[in-house]
């Protein structure tokens, strides 16, 4: 691995000399062993950090309303992602329905809070992701996976045996236990989480979560642990490593400086930052807008160039789009 002259500041790795994690696993036969310790695990499941224990076995479901099958909410080859990921053939997207945060400002409210799709069994999901393989996209990009990890490590299994060799992009809020990390490991190609907020007064009111803070750090670095700082091919195209995204809210409620300090200390001054400006409100917020007054307005370009600002002077330097 080098740095390009031609990508200063990018980590490249030929695309050539690139296979999955996934690959070797399955050769191995440890990919089989992890579907079935997390197959075990949904009897009584601790799989996020609501630690709900309820038997999704039995299609019991607790905060994130999923029970034995992932629900899927749609598929497709997804040209809004970073850079790094829709390249030029796409991102093969896979949205999942329902989640384990209740973010009052999602802009996805009828796939997160409402559970827009249809429950799919892992074989129906491998068949998505050897479609969108087939279709030319870049990597297969799970979309809310968190509380559906067995379901996850199903699906790459089979599309796996049946000769899948994308990168596998784990695109999540951050609100991941250490056991899915631990289940995850080594199987994970890019790990994309969220931070969204730093204080767990702040993630209590907006993501109805106190302790996301704290799972978020737990997970950020289990996820740089196992993976690394993103290394791109060639081509300027996402092969493994960590991306981290950020959306900066107004009056600085996610607390950018703490979290981009966190990042560029505690996990690498390389990690590569999605620094996103689209917050907009969304969700409970525009029903109940004087519960919510702080947040009811889309941030300001003095509010986004001073996020900026405050990443590269923690000593951050990768960012997505620069």
């Amino acid at each position: 691995m080098t740095e390009s002259p031609a990508l200063p500041g990018r980590f490249v790795r030929r695309q050539s000399d690139f296979e999955p994690a996934y690959r070797r696993l399955l050769a191995t036969g440890e990919l089989k062993d992890k579907v079935e310790q997390a197959r075990a695990a949904l009897a009584s499941c601790r799989l996020c950090p609501r630690d709900c224990g309820v038997n999704r076995l039995d299609n019991e479901s607790g905060v994130c309303r999923s029970g034995r099958n992932a629900d899927v909410a749609s598929a497709f080859p997804h040209f809004g992602e970073e850079d790094c990921l829709r390249g030029w053939r796409g991102s093969g997207t896979i949205f999942f329905s329902w989640c384990n945060l209740r973010c009052i400002f999602c802009q996805n409210w009828d796939i997160s809070w409402q559970g827009e799709g249809q429950p799919m069994s892992a074989a129906g999901i491998a068949s998505i992701m050897l479609d969108l393989e087939r279709q030319g996209c870049h990597n297969i990009n799970f979309v809310t996976p968190e509380h559906v990890v067995p379901q996850v490590l199903e699906a790459i299994y089979l599309a796996a045996q049946q000769g899948l060799r994308l990168p596998i992009v784990y695109n999540t809020s951050g609100y991941d236990s250490l056991e899915s990390m631990d289940l995850l490991d080594g199987v994970i190609d890019i790990y994309m989480p969220d931070f969204k907020i730093w204080d767990g007064a702040t993630a209590k009111k907006l993501l109805l979560a106190e302790n996301y803070p704290q799972a978020a750090r737990e997970a950020l670095r289990r996820m740089h642990q196992q993976v690394g700082d993103l290394i791109l091919d060639e081509k300027g195209l996402a092969l493994r490593g960590l991306l981290v995204r950020h959306l900066v809210m107004p009056n600085d409620l996610a607390g950018t400086r703490e979290i981009m300090r966190f990042l560029a200390q505690e996990l690498s001054p390389h990690t590569y930052v999605n620094l996103m400006a689209q917050y907009r409100p969304a969700g409970l917020v525009l029903s109940r807008p004087e519960r919510y007054a702080e947040i009811d307005r889309q941030i300001t370009p003095q509010e986004y160039t001073k996020a900026a600002r405050l990443a590269r002077r923690e000593g951050l330097h990768r960012f997505d789009g620069h």
